[in-house]
């Protein structure tokens, strides 16, 4: 147990360390370009004018919100691998992300605007998204005899994707040319949360429901041994499993509420995490948030500044990480 602990100590100071410096080439990848000692300078009050506002009002939210995002989407898939006992099961695979997307949609309906203090309801409204496409994969992976059936969660989760992105589409259609442009890179995984006010609408979820998962990894690690065992041991399943995918479901459709349509960071984090700390959620569950931060912060990164000046969405680069990745975790459960 100690040695797990040592380990999982010593992985987290490395993946800090990895994230600072991430953080400081991010900071200085754009247009107007920002040496290490110039951005200390800023934050220290002794920049230039221009400087100030390159960092505190363009480069520090958005960064920010790609920090911030990725600790909830690594966390978020690591409770829903942990709840399913599915290693592939991703907020995004089993389709949480397309009733977020179809949430914003509404969102953006009903106000019409993404701008000005509404934007602070944005992650509500993805919550109500992913909770009614959680709800429904539940529903269909529930067995009268059986009960849950993990096993069915990840086809029912493709299947109710599918009918969520059809949804958002048609609504999607019927919005003016400027918000069905967002809408477009928004589902491209477009790190759209660029203002302070998106920050504080965000940080209040993962203040809340990142302690949350913590304090409940213990009983995570029943539940990942499956019903019977761990209502043997004295869990309440049904409640402890109702919470837990709850928790799961609002990291999961905050974080893209402002990080956009972000795949694969919610597979490939806590299998990382799992491989460097073991099968224990207590030492799982703040590595996977940092591997996750580390994977949006350095994607956002790639795509900003391999791709300058047009740049990409950072989702694209953790699709194109991330798809061989879940071909060869695919490959690999079905042979085992």
């Amino acid at each position: 147990m100690k040695t797990r602990q040592k380990k999982a100590v010593r992985a987290s100071l490395v993946l800090l360390l990895l994230c600072l410096c991430v953080l400081l080439i991010s900071l200085n990848t754009g247009t107007i370009r920002l040496s290490p000692v110039e951005v200390l300078k800023t934050v220290l009050g002794l920049g230039s004018p221009r400087d100030s506002i390159v960092l505190f009002d363009y480069r520090l939210p958005r960064l920010l919100i790609a920090m911030l995002a990725g600790v909830g989407l690594g966390i978020a898939g690591c409770l829903l691998q942990g709840l399913s006992r599915n290693a592939l099961a991703d907020p995004g695979v089993i389709g949480i992300h397309a009733g977020a997307a179809f949430g914003l949609i509404l969102f953006l309906r009903f106000f019409g605007t993404l701008e000005g203090s509404f934007t602070i309801f944005i992650p509500l409204f993805t919550f109500i998204g992913g909770l009614c496409a959680a709800g429904l994969i539940t529903i269909f992976s529930f067995d009268r005899k059986a009960g849950f059936l993990p096993q069915r969660l990840l086809l029912n989760g493709i299947a109710l994707a599918a009918g969520f992105s059809a949804l958002t589409l048609v609504l999607s259609l019927r919005l003016d040319e400027e918000v069905y442009s967002f809408a477009a890179y928004w589902l491209a995984g477009n790190i759209w949360g660029r203002e302070w006010i998106h920050v504080l609408a965000l940080l209040p979820w993962l203040l809340v429901l990142v302690p949350y998962s913590f304090f409940h990894a213990g009983t995570l690690n029943m539940l990942s041994l499956g019903e019977a065992p761990a209502a043997g041991l004295g869990v309440n399943v049904a409640k402890q499993r109702a919470g837990l995918l709850l928790c799961a479901v609002a990291l999961s459709s905050a974080s893209v509420s402002m990080a956009g349509g972000i795949g694969f960071i919610g597979l490939a984090a806590p299998q990382i995490a799992r491989r460097i700390a073991g099968p224990l959620h207590q030492y799982v569950l703040p590595l996977s948030g940092l591997v996750g931060m580390l994977i949006l912060m350095a994607a956002d990164t790639i795509g900003r500044s391999l791709f300058a000046p047009a740049g990409i969405p950072a989702g694209i680069v953790t699709a194109a990480l991330g798809a061989p990745y879940f071909l060869y975790v695919f490959r690999k459960s079905t042979h085992s």
